[in-house]
């Protein structure tokens, strides 16, 4: 037992070795995971359901590389800021306020790498703002100029009614209207040129210029115009007149399709799922009174029980959501962005029918049952209005609120919570002392009235209010998910703008260019790889095929890197890593060749090994150093691009340097030197003075 421990504890020469390559085998697998993550829990997934859950492998962490704008697709805005009114030695921190602000802004945004900076060019002022990946342009735009509008209403009391004339004028008009509508109808169904009738009749000033058509609609954009064009097959007319809150419509559908994604190009998809939530201690508000370690392992054993058909009951009798029995844990259908990242991840990963794997979140571990899937439909509509008459329309806009002194400036502080009946997420507002004051004194007035809360001129909140409320706080309630709430906070803690800016300057990057870029970068790669390894192989033999193997350990290990630590990858930084694989092989060059060197002086090859690596490391050491240098110099005081390059290139250098002198070397020392020296063709050197 003792000789046991002392080998293992107290290795030799060839006991070393071999830790070394078990070394080099686990950080090996461990940087397989990392780079592919996503591949590996599909196939356990896979596994799992071809065994009926009888072989359950454990599931990793999925990381995706991040891409840059070049790569990623996106914009490139540049915004001008005016520090007129700034004394000159408060411009430089007045215009850092602003880029903070705006930074929070857009990381509340979403986008894969925002990079935000400042920047002097003449007179002006300018902040930079890159956002990679994102598919809203304008709603970032708007999102990074504008400050959000808090107000606080009460119900105007002084609306007035109709009188009986006004309500005849309004009736009167309406039954012209429906005439009108009618006859264009008839004229429609007939035959008639629809665009034709649309310029003519339509009182959408803004589609009849385009012959009625209003494009491609969403569920979301229109929800009556694209009720009743979901009902017609594509070319069909209404048969009768529709009417909705703007009047008489008359629609035909051209043609329907699948949303897709403008950034993959695949169909966008919504799921309806079901989920059941396990909560813990180190969760807020959780009331379960589990660890998260007895958390797991009550969900692990649910997750052994559960079936398509059992999994409402388990719902019921196991959530810890709020209000998740009552629901069986029902979340309807929802699209991605919707939820939070692993749980949208899980639920999109899997296929219907399918329970997924344990999935954890900020509010616990869940279980997905993806219950049904479907293509988000858009619809290419036109459409002919005869609007109706409204009681606005004779008496002007009769404000159902009007404004109280409190505003968003007496916001002191906005976070999310979730109300312990419904467990929905809801925003919580602190105001200053003169906000609480105010909010005093408006709940104090309007005891068993409503009061509305306004966020940019639209309600979002209007409780009623029950009592007096002192100490300064507040709730908007609201049907937020948790992505709206957690917005809606941000933008409400953001704040204001320091100073004004204004858009001079956009560019976009489209995602196909990107995907394109990737693509020609990935192609690049594998064939500089193929043609290093041959060369390798050709040239160096065993040796050659060894650094292969010791080359491919280096990508690996490279790729984890990039995943792990959140490496921005950009089109010159995929340059910097293809690179980087040629400076690896240089290294290895050097070793090889003065390993022959070592063996024609006919030293024993376990010696020569030894000698090789040696005498090569003062070459790599110096080359590499001096690479690492010129890396750390266009990292500090280089733009964007070029700092991409440099920072993928020095990772690569440092990788590169452990793959020869580490990885290489141990593959060497491996294999018998005793056998190895008998096949010397296999080194391709012999021999040439005898000692």
């Amino acid at each position: 037992m003792s000789n046991i421990f002392r080998k293992i504890f107290e290795p030799g020469e060839r006991g070393k070795v071999k830790w070394a390559f078990v070394l080099i085998v686990i950080a090996t697998v461990i940087s397989g995971l990392i780079v592919g993550g996503k591949e590996y829990n599909r196939g356990a997934t896979w596994l799992a359901a071809k065994t009926n859950n009888y072989i359950q492998l454990p599931r990793t962490k999925e990381i995706d590389f991040r891409l840059g704008l070049d790569l990623l697709g996106g914009s490139h805005l540049t915004y001008k800021a005016d520090l007129s009114a700034i004394a000159a030695k408060d411009k430089m921190s007045a215009l850092e306020g602003a880029r903070d602000v705006i930074e929070r802004r857009v990381n509340v945004f979403g986008v894969s790498e925002p990079v935000v900076q400042t920047n002097k060019s003449g007179g002006d002022y300018q902040i930079i703002v890159e956002l990679a990946g994102i598919k809203d342009v304008n709603e970032a735009i708007k999102m990074i100029g504008e400050t959000p509008l808090l107000e606080f209403k009460e119900q105007n009391a002084e609306k007035r009614s109709l009188t009986a004339e006004e309500q005849k004028k309004i009736d009167d008009a309406n039954k012209q209207a429906e005439k009108k509508a009618e006859t264009v109808l008839g004229k429609a169904i007939s035959g008639g040129d629809f665009a034709a009738l649309a310029r003519e009749f339509s009182d959408d000033q803004n589609a009849k210029e385009n012959g009625g058509d209003l494009g491609f609609l969403t569920e979301a954009d229109n929800p009556e115009i694209y009720a009743i064009a979901a009902k017609l097959n594509p070319g069909e007319l209404v048969k009768d007149l529709v009417r909705t809150s703007q009047g008489h419509e008359i629609v035909r559908l051209k043609e329907k399709r699948a949303k897709t994604d403008g950034f993959s190009n695949q169909p966008e998809k919504e799921i309806k799922a079901s989920h059941l939530l396990i909560c813990h201690k180190d969760i807020e508000g959780c009331e379960s009174g589990l660890s998260k370690e007895e958390a797991y392992v009550k969900i692990k054993k649910l997750k052994e029980q559960t079936t398509p058909a059992n999994f409402k009951d388990l719902v019921k009798a196991n959530t810890t959501e709020p209000g998740g029995k009552e629901r069986g844990g029902d979340l309807g259908w929802f699209g991605k962005g919707k939820m939070v990242k692993p749980f949208e991840d899980a639920a999109f990963g899997i296929k219907k029918g399918e329970i997924s794997f344990v999935v954890e979140t900020q509010f616990g571990f869940h279980l997905i049952y993806k219950e049904d899937e479907r293509e988000i439909s858009e619809l290419k509509v036109e459409h002919i209005l005869v609007k109706t008459m409204k009681a606005e329309d004779l008496i002007g806009s009769q404000a159902d609120w009007k404004n109280t002194e409190l505003t968003g400036r007496n916001l002191k502080r906005a976070s999310v919570q979730f109300d312990p009946n419904s467990g929905s997420p809801e925003v919580s507002l602190e105001f200053d002392d003169e906000g609480a004051k105010m909010f005093e004194a408006i709940t104090g007035r309007n005891i068993s009235k409503p009061v509305a809360i306004f966020l940019d001129n639209y309600p979002i909140s209007i409780p009623n209010v029950n009592d007096k409320i002192t100490g300064g706080q507040a709730v908007i309630t609201g049907n937020f998910n948790i992505k709206e709430a957690n917005l809606l906070a941000s933008r409400l803690n953001a704040g204001a703008l320091p100073v004004p800016i204004s858009l001079v300057n956009q560019q976009t990057v489209g995602a196909s260019l990107g995907a394109e870029s990737i693509k020609a970068s990935f192609k690049a790669g594998f064939y500089g790889f193929l043609f290093v390894a041959v060369f390798m192989i050709v040239l160096y033999r065993l040796p050659g095929l060894l650094a292969v193997f010791a080359l491919s350990i280096y990508s690996v290990l490279v790729l984890a890197i990039f995943k792990g630590f959140d490496v921005t990858l950009t089109l010159s930084g995929m340059a910097g890593f293809i690179m980087s694989i040629g400076m690896a092989v240089d290294a290895n060059i050097l070793i090889f060749a003065r390993l022959r060197e070592e063996i024609k002086k006919g030293k024993p090859l376990a010696l020569a090994i030894d000698e090789g690596f040696m005498r090569a490391w003062p070459s790599i050491r110096d080359s590499n150093f001096f690479t690492i240098i010129t890396c750390l110099i266009l990292i500090m005081f280089t733009t964007s691009v070029v700092k991409g390059f440099a920072v993928t290139l020095l990772i690569g250098v440092l990788v590169s340097m452990f793959s020869a002198i580490v990885i290489t070397r141990n593959f060497l020392r491996l294999i018998p030197s005793g056998r190895l020296e008998k096949m010397s063709w296999l080194i391709g050197a012999k021999k040439t003075v005898d000692n």
